[in-house]
């Protein structure tokens, strides 16, 4: 299962509010002045969300929110995907007769540096370039993924939510575990619990590994048979009210040997030195080289291969991320995951995951469940 998202969808959290969320949209304006750039257009789902509430897969057809420094604020969207036309900003509707970026030509001020998104698609970037609709174009993504770093109130309550129904799904998930099922068996439980708990679905494709197959970070769930003595890696996340959440436990089944003792306590030693790094100020490689250099103290190092960790909000992986080459300070508002492993290739592979919030003084962690070793009897 996908992320599962309704077509077309007004936020209850927002509807009947003035203009996407005023405090957010004064936060991309000001950094936009910043960044002498007077115009934008938005195209992406996600940070049309975080603007508007409105949560709009438009597939092949062009969505764009065009705002500039001076107050102009339109939304250019197909016909079949009608709006709330409460929203505080112009609604233009344009049918499959019609050519969009024809609209938004009438609107763009090709006097002036035009800001598009990271992932606008080729086609419509050259059709506007080939109108002529501006001096000319620049990724303006980096504004609004930065912004979108620091989690609102609204948001933190959202990223809690999601990641209680995740505790308590993983929770329940690993009470069903016994001899013969699969690893299928497991991720459609969890879809099951998720949809009990009124989840929109998964936030990404769940891994639940066992075994050796615990030894590829990004394995693709399979048939595998659980039996005595396997690892379980559980790496699952659910999507409430349009906000992700994301976690992995390791347990072990029946029993569990020295081994598999001595790499478990070592991976869960990196998790909770890194978390310890978590404060305003300290930076994203200072927590990697934290869990990193754990890892390394027991001679593990060259199997944890991965970074450390990745923002998330509406997007699982949000802009930025915990590894070695990111120097950015960590402020309130960020939440991120904190994932070391160690990945033994034929043998076994451990990783321990939560999501955690920078606070003013520290830190929060949004996930619960115990990260005690488990044997599974």
């Amino acid at each position: 299962m996908g992320r599962q998202c309704p077509t077309s969808l007004v936020s209850p959290f927002v509807k009947g509010m003035i203009f996407l969320k005023q405090e957010r949209l004064k936060r991309v304006l000001q950094e936009m002045d910043k960044n002498n750039l007077s115009q934008m257009i938005i195209t992406e789902t996600a940070p049309i969300f975080y603007l508007t509430g409105v949560w709009i897969h438009s597939g092949e057809r062009l969505m764009a929110l065009y705002i500039n420094t001076k107050g102009d604020k339109k939304f250019i969207v197909n016909e079949l995907f009608p709006v709330d036309n409460n929203l505080g900003v112009e609604v233009i509707y344009y049918n499959d007769t019609e050519n969009p970026l024809d609209l938004l030509k009438g609107i763009i001020n090709n006097n002036e540096v035009l800001g598009v998104d990271k992932d606008f698609k080729a086609h419509f970037l050259i059709g506007l370039m080939d109108r002529k609709v501006a001096k000319s174009f620049v990724n303006s993504s980096p504004i609004i993924d930065k912004i979108r770093m620091i989690k609102d109130l609204e948001e933190i309550n959202l990223m809690r939510e999601a990641s209680r129904i995740n505790d308590l799904v993983v929770e329940k998930v690993i009470t069903e575990i016994k001899d013969g099922i699969s690893e299928k068996f497991i991720l459609n439980r969890l879809g099951e619990l998720y949809e009990e708990n009124k989840a929109e679905g998964f936030s990404f494709e769940p891994i639940v590994a066992f075994g050796e197959n615990g030894a590829n970070p990004h394995y693709e769930t399979g048939r595998c048979i659980l039996k005595k003595g396997m690892g379980v890696l559980i790496d699952t996340g659910c999507v409430k009210n349009h906000y992700c959440s994301d976690m992995t436990r390791t347990v072990f089944f029946k029993e569990v040997t020295d081994k598999q003792k001595e790499i478990y306590n070592i991976v869960l030693e990196a998790n909770i030195n890194a978390m310890e790094k978590v404060k305003p100020g300290a930076r994203f490689c200072d927590i990697d080289n934290a869990a990193r250099n754990t890892i390394e103290k027991y001679g593990y190092g060259k199997y944890f291969t991965h970074r450390t960790g990745h923002s998330i909000g509406i997007e699982v992986h949000d802009f930025g991320d915990v590894s070695a080459v990111n120097s950015e300070e960590l402020r309130p508002g960020m939440i991120f995951s904190i994932e070391p492993g160690i990945y033994l290739a034929k043998d076994m592979g451990v990783r321990i995951e939560d999501l955690v919030l920078v606070t003013e003084n520290g830190f929060e962690r949004l996930n619960n469940l115990s990260k005690e070793l488990q044997v599974v009897k």
